[in-house]
């Protein structure tokens, strides 16, 4: 529990958001070699080609700088950069057997974190270092399961076939899990576990189900106008301000779909220059959630349909790029009776539920949806962690003897599979 609660800690006082986790990751690939274990990293694991939800290049070349003056090495570095921070270990049993993968997601969020003396990582010292960045949602308790889990299975391989440990970046925004499945780190894997800490479930509650998990995309829409001067010949000018006002209330306004839970939110909206010129650039951040996939996907043509016809009224070009994606969460009843024995076995459960809700987005779904399209099975459970205050908030924290919890329900369940 010591060193479990260390590494958590340590983690935890160095957060990094999004495709720029290159100290964590290094991290948590000298704790997988310090066990004997040597990890798959870079490019082998993650394809970023493409993705619209990479961070620009100014953030991710001042993800290298903060790595290398945290003592990160350079070969390390150059490998981990642009995006390329995901990590696969596998570790193999002494009988033969199918391969279980098990995601655990490593990146942080750009929240500023509690200075006061109630809160617990700041009165024991290990609140982050970073202004404006922190782990507000767990990430750092999962990556420390998933390091101490290798651990214990690379110095017992009493299990049988092999457990394949997925270190993902950027859940947030649900962008990652795109690029692990691009680099084909769900291959061959017959059963996939996703795990969360915290969703209000107290210590010793386990859910084998996290039910209502929504479908979501994150799009990112650019409206490109005419500038011209406010006064003198605003008739020449092209306003996207005006067109991405007119979309993002037009966006809130969409009609509901009958007995499907939605959601739609328009972000950030960021424009102009001057006030005595007319906007010649708009872009808005924005996401939409429903309950089903399918449902997701008539939510965007509708934005789409919305979008294009803003830009349209207002004579201005448009464009529009997907930057993050999840489906619904699938989960079948054999891996969750596979959880609800071996939490009903695990020191420290005292109430091990079918389902508990989640209403929220995970694209760990993309990689249950892959090891399904190749006849496989997966289900995303949640451990109860006592949080103080919601997720994504300054105070959020995880009560840390929810971590031996997790780490031993995962190793029942590889054993006894």
């Amino acid at each position: 529990m010591t060193e479990l609660r260390a590494l958590r800690r340590r983690l935890h006082a160095y957060p990094e958001t999004g495709f720029t986790e290159i100290v964590t990751a290094a991290t948590v690939i000298g704790e997988l070699r310090a066990a004997g274990i040597e990890p798959c990293y870079g490019e082998q694991v993650c394809v970023v080609e493409g993705l619209a939800g990479l961070p620009d290049p100014a953030e991710l070349a001042a993800a290298r700088e903060r790595a290398a003056v945290q003592g990160v090495a350079p070969e390390l570095i150059d490998t981990l950069s642009g995006g390329r921070t995901g990590i696969l270990a596998e570790v193999h049993g002494n009988r033969p057997g199918p391969v279980l993968g098990i995601r655990f997601d490593m990146d942080a969020l750009p929240v500023t974190e509690a200075g006061e003396a109630a809160h617990f990582p700041a009165a024991e010292g290990f609140a982050s270092t970073r202004e404006g960045v922190m782990h507000a949602c767990g990430h750092d308790g999962h990556t420390a399961i998933g390091v101490e889990l290798g651990s214990r299975l690379a110095a017992d391989p009493d299990f049988p076939g092999t457990v394949r440990l997925l270190f993902q970046p950027a859940e947030e925004g649900v962008r990652g899990a795109r690029a692990l499945v691009e680099a084909g780190a769900c291959t061959g894997i017959g059963t996939i576990l996703a795990l969360h800490l915290g969703l209000g479930l107290e210590v010793g509650t386990v859910a084998a189900a996290a039910r209502g998990m929504l479908a979501t995309v994150k799009l990112r829409v650019r409206l490109t106008g005419r500038a011209a001067h406010a006064a003198l010949a605003p008739n020449e000018g092209r306003n996207a301000l005006l067109a991405a006002t007119h979309a993002a209330n037009a966006l809130h306004a969409m009609p509901p779909i009958p007995g499907i839970a939605t959601r739609v939110n328009v972000g950030t909206l960021r424009a102009g220059t001057a006030a005595n010129i007319v906007p010649e650039h708009a872009e808005l951040g924005m996401e939409l959630r429903a309950e089903t996939t399918a449902a997701c996907a008539e939510l965007i043509e509708r934005a789409r349909a919305i979008l294009e016809g803003a830009a349209h009224m207002h004579g201005v070009e448009l464009e529009i790029a997907e930057t993050g994606k999840a489906t619904a969460a699938v989960h079948d009843e054999a891996v969750c009776a596979g959880i609800t024995a071996a939490a009903q076995a695990t020191a420290g459960v005292r109430e091990c539920l079918a389902e508990a809700p989640m209403s929220a987005s995970d694209d760990a779904t993309l990689l249950l949806d892959a090891v399904r399209e190749q006849g496989g099975t997966g289900a995303y459970f949640l451990v109860g962690a006592a949080n103080p205050a919601p997720h994504h908030h300054g105070r959020f924290d995880i009560d840390e003897r929810s971590l031996p919890i997790a780490v031993e329900l995962l190793e029942r369940f590889v054993r006894a599979r």
